[in-house]
């Protein structure tokens, strides 16, 4: 997965949960700035800022090996 695809899906599960942006920074104490980047893909989003992300809209990530 790509942080392009994290955010994506991140982004995706916000919305259909209807929470803007600024409830979900607020909810794991960040600024809407950093979700919108991370939503957006950028790769210097802190790893553990994305997966508070993740599980405040109820997503697991997890890692598998390839193949």
């Amino acid at each position: 997965m790509t942080p392009a695809e994290l955010g994506a899906a991140i982004r995706a599960r916000r919305r259909a949960l209807r929470i803007t942006q600024e409830d979900l920074a607020a909810s794991i104490c960040v600024s809407r700035r950093v979700i919108g980047q991370m939503e957006s893909g950028k790769e210097t989003v802190q790893v553990g800022i994305a997966l508070r992300a993740a599980r405040a809209v109820g997503l697991e990530v997890g890692v598998e090996p390839r193949g």
